[in-house]
């Protein structure tokens, strides 16, 4: 899992704005990014990796499993990418602009490059353009804001998602220490969507097949966490994909197991019938 403890250009250490012996809290600078693709990889029937690279990209903090950065799609008259306004460290002209939240799944600030990992549909910007994306095609991108991230002291993790934050889930498993004890649990369509999750650590993982249900649209990911037997010890369990069909598990990881907040996440990475959802709005 990649973890920037130094700032890439400056080489000081990234100091977290909030901090306690479970996670920390990051604010980064505000960088507008313009980067080219290097290589398009197929990792699954309906999954692709897309490598870009550039200068900007030498100057990236990645610090948590879940930091992402806004990938846009506007083009000016000449076809060129349209990179987002910030003043004062402020995004100004988000309102006008297209763009999708992605994982940063792996990058080497370093070498400048940065690997993004694509679900590949029709009823999207981002998914459409990555079915036909070209080595030389450039992006704009901004990000990551901020950062959250959960110190691996537990002694056990449950970790659910779907294809939207299997890069997430993918990233979590590669950093924990090989003492851990993790049960991961990811949600696709049937077995040509199945992808090699590494990990030091011991890790059991479960895949959940819709079978052709829609996305999102069943209560696999809730079922599976509820049915899963919790070890002994101090435990996280981390959950994201679809918000209204995870939504339930707020009530149960807070009320019905009595987890400490500092405990649990549950995340809507995307919602039924919406486009560009804010996961912010999900929070409780």
């Amino acid at each position: 899992m990649i973890i920037t403890t130094h700032d890439p250009m400056s080489g000081e250490l990234i100091t977290p704005d909030e901090e306690n012996h479970k996670n920390a809290t990051y604010t980064h600078p505000l960088m507008p990014r313009l980067v080219t693709v290097e290589s398009v990889t197929p990792l699954t029937a309906r999954m692709v990796r897309i490598r870009v690279v550039g200068e900007d990209l030498k100057s990236l903090r990645s610090v948590a499993p879940e930091d992402h950065v806004k990938v846009f799609f506007d083009r000016d008259a000449q076809g060129a990418p349209v990179l987002p306004g910030v003043v004062g460290d402020r995004w100004v002209d988000g309102r006008s602009m297209t763009s999708r939240d992605y994982t940063i799944r792996d990058a080497n600030p370093a070498e400048g490059w940065m690997d993004l990992d694509f679900v590949l549909h029709d009823h999207g910007v981002a998914g459409r353009w990555a079915g036909t994306a070209q080595p030389g095609e450039q992006l704009a991108l901004l990000g990551p804001r901020g950062s959250f991230r959960v110190k691996d002291v537990f002694d056990w993790y449950v970790l659910a998602a779907d294809e939207t934050s299997l890069p997430a889930l993918a990233r979590w498993v590669g950093g924990l220490r090989p003492e851990a004890k993790v049960f991961a649990f990811v949600e696709v369509n049937d077995g040509a969507d199945e992808i090699e999750l590494h990990s030091p650590a011991d890790l059991t993982v479960t895949w959940l097949h819709r079978n052709g249900a829609p996305a999102g649209g069943t209560d696999l990911l809730e079922q599976a966490v509820k049915s899963q037997q919790l070890p002994s010890g101090e435990g996280f369990v981390w959950v994201a994909g679809e918000s209204m069909s995870i939504k339930p598990l707020r009530r149960y990881l807070k009320n019905d197991l009595g987890l400490d907040r500092d405990n649990w996440d549950v995340d809507g990475y995307w919602r039924r019938g919406q486009a560009d959802h804010d996961h912010h709005h999900d929070e409780d």
